[in-house]
């Protein structure tokens, strides 16, 4: 009897690791991946979406990936930075094949917050297979992996979209009603001037009331790279992947994964990076908050903290000392193109 109890037990566990899934460079529930995932993505006949300009895409680009130009200017409006109507949105990817229902692998460059703006496109348009490649096209090539410079071409499909996915976004009307009734965290992801209202990006400088200032840069290894290749203290983006999970949960140990969470920036790009991350650590019900500042701040009678305006009078005025001086510049430029009168 024991004898068969001991193989019974040994049965089971045998049929158990078999059936268990063989472990992934990246977990099936993580919408942020690496290049071994990108690989096997591509054998899988999965979207590629490259998010970059359609000068970036031309000179070098992951085989198979399509590209409809700069996510940020093809799907905004310029003014105020929202998305442009739905079927105008229909016709650009429906061109480009891009099903926003199909798993969709999105990439740019690394460090780049447009990037993940295009994985919360994908599921504010209700997609629910986005993933993000946060080395993008820095990594595949770190990795040894050739480029392609010929454009992809999928076959074109009729979409339909519906309606923006209520749980992705987050409306300035909804913001207002959650900051009066002190249910959910927030989370500012712009820069310390731009809190403090030293930076003013809309009519009014300053941050919604209550919200935490964590900004976007802190999830990378080293927050300093984009100074450090300025000024060519170092030579790659080494510094701009993500810091490790652990470091992720201690830069967001302070706020509850199960209470509501809004995460906004100035225009919803920058935020969309922190929102990814957020829900990747467990963050169950996280919404990015798509005009941010630039709505918010330029609502008046929303409730905010260090306001302060935007002095017209000064800028004014520096306009106008920047003329006098192009003017005196231009001056002095036609003085020296003037011909010389007198000589042979």
């Amino acid at each position: 009897m024991k004898h068969l109890l001991i193989a019974a037990i040994i049965s089971l566990a045998t049929a158990a690791s078999q059936a268990a899934p063989t472990p992934t460079t990246a977990s099936s529930a993580s919408m942020i991946v690496d290049t071994a995932f990108v690989q096997e993505a591509l054998k899988r006949g999965v979207i590629v979406w490259d998010t970059r300009s359609a000068d970036d895409y031309k000179k070098g680009h992951i085989p198979g990936a399509v590209n409809i130009g700069e996510i940020g200017k093809t799907l905004r409006h310029d003014s105020d930075e929202d998305y442009i109507p739905l079927a105008e949105m229909e016709k650009i990817l429906g061109a480009a094949g891009i099903n926003p229902a199909k798993e969709i692998v999105v990439y740019g460059e690394k460090g780049n917050p447009f990037v993940y703006f295009g994985l919360t496109t994908v599921q504010y348009l209700g997609g629910k297979q986005g993933r993000i490649y946060h080395g993008g096209i820095d990594d595949w090539k770190a990795a040894g992996h050739g480029l392609s410079t010929e454009p992809t071409q999928l076959a074109p499909v009729a979409l339909q979209l519906k309606r923006p996915e209520a749980g992705v976004t987050i409306a300035t009307s909804e913001v207002i009603k959650s900051v009066k009734g002190k249910k959910v965290q927030i989370v500012d992801v712009r820069t310390p001037g731009e809190y403090s209202g030293e930076d003013i990006r809309a009519i009014r400088g300053g941050h919604i009331p209550g919200a935490v200032n964590i900004p976007f840069e802190q999830n990378w290894a080293d927050p300093e790279t984009p100074a450090k290749l300025a000024k060519k203290q170092v030579s790659n983006k080494d510094g701009l992947a993500l810091k490790s999970r652990d470091e992720l949960q201690k830069l967001y140990a302070n706020l509850d994964p199960n209470k509501e969470t809004i995460v906004y920036c100035q225009s919803g790009v920058r935020a969309s990076e922190t929102a990814a991350v957020m829900k990747d650590l467990g963050f169950k019900k996280v919404r990015i908050y798509d005009s941010s500042w630039l709505g918010y701040g330029n609502t008046l009678d929303a409730p905010a903290d260090n306001v302060t305006f935007f002095n017209v009078g000064a800028l004014n005025g520096r306009l106008a000392g920047m003329q006098k001086r192009i003017d005196a510049l231009e001056k002095q430029l036609a003085e020296t193109k003037a011909p010389v009168t007198g000589s042979k």
